[in-house]
């Protein structure tokens, strides 16, 4: 019993220093909170650190007037070659994908029986131009009658009109390159029996082609004969054998435009021509084509990276000064000015190289982010950092690499 209040103090000494313990690690952790705290309205004095973007100008410019479409590539002539009689193939003088010259003789079928007869009916000739000449000096002195230089004369024209016809049969069975133009592949070999009317190759003359395309009705009145074109290809072969793959632009003017709008599309159909010499266009290809109107006027434009596309619609940042007695630090830690970026809903129009016209929204001389606007929000903090950046062109001409 007299052990008792000796571990009572124990007791207690062991509570009183636990209690201590504790209350250390509670003020510990209180000044951390506190500092955690201060640090945070700290950061909120701050802000959020500014995002780095590149910014352009709105600008105002003279865009020419322009109707835009999709055309198809025609050649100004082409036809599919064949022969016109039966027989068998016996010279071929051509390779596929080759130029050829207008008259120049391509496949050759087996003429020996035509040529064969050709021979009899000109020695027959001869013959009957003897007895013709004969028998006229004979009337000529009186000595025969009339009659008989008649009969003479008959048979000396049946002998000619025999001899134009083996001709004329020797020829159907030559076959001939129509005009001047480049050849298809070759569909026929040397020993083929070939009946009337089979397909030997392709002939086009695509030195100048055709472009056709189409407008909406409504477009009818802004087009006519002799305006100029623009088209484009995103890629072209080449006649060259080396040429590399990349965009090609060529120009022509409108040859036709049709006198009836389609009924089912109500679309008006037109027909652009220009010059092919580097052989690049070929018949079948898809192009671009751009009608040049005579009418210009002022667009308000921004490079087409400045728009931000969202499914609640199209906007851009307009870049301003932040104002001295809003929050958040006035200056980056390079030294460089913090600006706010305010996001702006504009109606976008049509586009034309590195720019897109801007119906409404923004004005002439406004500043807009034209790099890094995806990463924004309205009314963020950035840095302007212009030192790398591709300058927009109407007209761009990017080198193919």
């Amino acid at each position: 019993m007299r052990n008792k209040p000796g571990r009572i103090v124990g007791i207690l000494v062991s509570i009183v220093g636990l209690l201590a313990v504790v209350g250390i690690l509670a003020g510990i952790k209180a000044g951390q909170i506190g500092q955690l705290i201060n640090m945070g309205k700290e950061g909120a004095k701050a802000g959020p650190p500014p995002e780095s973007v590149s910014s352009g100008k709105v600008d105002e410019q003279t865009w020419e007037g322009t109707l835009q479409a999709t055309g198809s590539v025609t050649s100004l002539k082409g036809v599919s070659l064949s022969n016109d009689a039966a027989g068998i193939v016996t010279r071929i003088n051509f390779e596929s994908g080759k130029s050829v010259k207008a008259g120049q003789v391509l496949v050759e079928l087996d003429t020996s029986v035509e040529r064969g007869q050709l021979a009899q009916a000109r020695a027959r000739q001869e013959l009957a131009l003897s007895v013709a000449n004969r028998t006229r000096a004979l009337v000529s002195s009186g000595s025969i009658a009339q009659a008989q230089l008649d009969t003479d004369e008959a048979g000396l024209k049946g002998s000619n009109t025999e001899i134009e016809t083996l001709e004329a049969q020797i020829q159907r069975k030559i076959v001939k390159a129509p005009f001047s133009g480049r050849l298809g592949i070759r569909l026929v070999n040397l020993g083929q029996y070939l009946s009337p009317g089979t397909a030997l190759t392709v002939l086009e003359a695509i030195e100048q082609v055709y472009v056709d395309f189409t407008l909406p009705q409504q477009r009818l009145p802004d087009v006519s004969v002799g305006m100029p074109v623009r088209l484009s290809a995103t890629a072209s072969p080449s006649a060259d054998a080396d040429a590399g793959a990349g965009g090609s632009s060529w120009e022509g003017t409108i040859a036709a435009v049709d006198p009836s709008v389609d009924s089912n599309t109500r679309q008006i159909k037109l027909r652009a021509s220009l010059n092919n010499k580097e052989l690049k266009l070929r018949p079948g290809m898809y192009v671009n084509v751009t009608v040049v109107l005579p009418n210009k006027g002022k667009v308000v434009s921004v490079p087409s990276t400045s728009v931000v596309h969202a499914s609640y619609g199209e906007s851009v940042f307009v870049i301003e000064d932040k104002k001295p007695d809003s929050p958040g630090a006035s200056k980056s830690p390079t030294g460089q000015p913090i600006k706010i970026a305010r996001q702006q809903f504009v109606r976008k129009g049509e586009a034309r190289g590195d720019y897109v016209a801007i119906l409404d929204g923004v004005k002439p001389g406004q500043e807009v982010v034209t790099a890094g606007a995806f990463k924004l929000r309205n009314g963020a903090p950035i840095v302007v950092n212009n030192d790398v950046q591709a300058k927009p062109q109407l007209d761009p001409h990017p080198e193919n690499h």
